[in-house]
């Protein structure tokens, strides 16, 4: 293990970047964050004629993700330093490549369904900060594509009085997934799903809704984004509606979250077409007379909501 009371981090990343090239996990030695909420540790200490100040747990915690790694429970080495375990994740454990069949790619028994995105904390707060903006307890019709198992019903239902009062309605792809799902609400009369190809929903003759939920499924590699999107919003919204989409920035990594899309031809997250999707929908929805916006990090949301 080295130590590092200087802190400075170009030395640090050359120091854990060779090192986890041939270690599984990597120890250094640094200044204690916690130090700070001492009257004594949280003046700047002198060491070696030299000032340094303390680095907090969230930049470890992004250097660990931006170099592919978990970072372990810190230990405490002494009044004022920290040992920080850096384990190299398997970049090879993810559902993103996984080979199975295109239908149950998403299903019980993929490596995706034990994943579950909205227990992200990140996710999850900005996912209800968009219901809310959206007014969900007003909304009586609900559609949502691409609802895999209900996770987007179950958190309405676990956070808003008025879930009873609404009709919901969820489409996916995958069977498995599906029947699940139904299984999970077989006791909501308000909650129907429905195992059937987005790409075929014109069948279905389901009507227009007043919120339409969709997160990371118009990015489907055998969905024509730009087309399925604007047939959604001109036969299936209703004018004073909303709508929720969400634009995958991230992907998992050995059980691990880490930031930014991966693209195809790249070996590090390329945010183009993520911008270009998103764009292209926002321009388009503000075009009807929709209030449009974008937030979050791991899944960028957009909230649009009628200004008729």
């Amino acid at each position: 293990m080295k130590k590092f009371t200087n802190e400075n981090l170009y030395e640090i990343i050359d120091y854990l970047t060779s090192s986890l090239k041939l270690e599984e996990k990597v120890s250094i030695e640094v200044l204690n964050p916690d130090c700070s909420l001492d009257s004594y540790c949280g003046q700047l200490i002198e060491l070696e004629d030299t000032i340094y100040k303390y680095r907090g747990y969230k930049d470890w915690t992004d250097l660990a993700q931006k170099l592919f790694c978990k970072m372990l429970t810190p230990k405490i080495k002494s009044l004022n330093t920290i040992e920080l375990i850096f384990k190299k994740l398997d970049t090879q454990d993810s559902f993103h490549n996984s080979k199975v069949n295109d239908k149950e790619k998403y299903g019980v028994d993929s490596k995706f369904y034990s994943i579950n995105k909205n227990e992200q904390p990140e996710i999850l707060l900005t996912y209800l900060n968009c219901l809310k903006n959206v007014k969900i307890e007003e909304k009586k019709r609900v559609l949502n594509l691409g609802i895999n198992n209900g996770d987007e019903f179950m958190l309405i239902k676990q956070y808003f009085d008025s879930f009873k009062d609404t009709e919901f309605v969820g489409l996916d792809y995958c069977s498995s997934a599906i029947e699940e799902g139904k299984n999970i609400f077989k006791d909501d009369k308000n909650v129907e799903l429905i195992n059937f190809d987005i790409k075929e929903i014109d069948k279905l003759h389901l009507g227009k809704f007043d919120l339409i939920i969709s997160i990371g499924t118009f990015q489907s590699s055998n969905l024509e984004f730009n087309k399925t999107f604007m047939n959604i919003v001109q036969n299936y919204l209703k004018k004073d509606g909303s709508m929720i989409l969400g634009f995958p920035n991230s992907r998992w990594i050995d059980g691990e979250i880490i930031y930014g899309a991966k693209a195809a031809n790249y070996s590090f997250p390329e945010l183009s077409v993520l911008f270009k999707d998103a764009n292209f929908c926002k321009k388009y929805l503000q075009q009807k007379k929709f209030r449009v916006t974008l937030t979050g990090q791991y899944y960028i949301f957009l909230t649009a909501t009628s200004i008729r």
